[in-house]
């Protein structure tokens, strides 16, 4: 399909991934390491890994919704949500399971507002 975004052309990669073309291949390699290409019953994908990945990346990167992405890289939003859905989770590092000693760890603190109970 003419006018959609593909990692085929590497000026995008760069521009909605924020990781140079090494960087984005690598991680294309892990992928494929992960079982994103699993044989599945069903339909096989609409796009090829690469362009699954650069789809994941840009939703992330860019705060777009899948309403918004998908017609970007020219499939449907019902696919742009499976695909997020499917490749997200891989792209997380593996949760450790031990940590030294010294090991400063950071909870995440997000502040919301509250309501002041006084003023009931």
């Amino acid at each position: 399909m003419a006018g959609v975004i593909t990692a085929s052309e590497p000026s995008w990669t760069p521009t909605f991934t924020g990781l140079s073309p090494r960087q984005f291949g690598r991680l294309v390699t892990v992928l494929r390491r992960e079982g994103a290409d699993a044989v599945r019953t069903g339909r096989p994908w609409s796009l090829p890994r690469e362009d699954r990945a650069l789809l994941v990346a840009a939703y992330w990167r860019t705060n777009l919704t899948t309403r918004q992405i998908a017609p970007l890289f020219g499939v449907s939003k019902s696919a742009a949500d499976r695909i997020i859905d499917h490749l997200g989770p891989m792209f997380g590092l593996p949760p450790r399971k031990r940590f030294t000693k010294d090991a400063v760890l950071i909870v995440d603190g997000a502040l919301a507002p509250t309501r002041d109970l006084r003023l009931s």
